[in-house]
């Protein structure tokens, strides 16, 4: 446990922190998943709109590094070419 006052809040700080980005980083899965769910549908326009949104917040996930950039980029090239070779 931390010992100085402002140890402390930092503490509560970095503590509220981690829960946020909890929060986002859930948001980012289920955008995903979102996506896969509609790609084994088989919709092809639920799919796209479901990409398009999970692309909204990969990108900005991504530009508040709660996510590694490169992994937000393997899963939209990933997630954009299976909605593209959709049948």
């Amino acid at each position: 446990m931390a010992n100085s006052s402002s140890a402390r809040k930092s503490a509560r700080q970095a503590d509220s922190r981690r829960r946020h980005n909890q929060m986002q980083r859930t948001s980012y899965r289920t955008a995903v998943k979102g996506v896969k769910k509609a790609v084994d549908s088989g919709d092809k326009n639920a799919a796209s709109e479901a990409f398009a949104a999970a692309q909204r917040v990969i990108d900005k996930l991504a530009g508040k590094r709660i996510v590694h950039a490169n992994k937000a980029a393997r899963h939209k090239s990933r997630l954009s070419k299976a909605v593209k070779f959709m049948a």
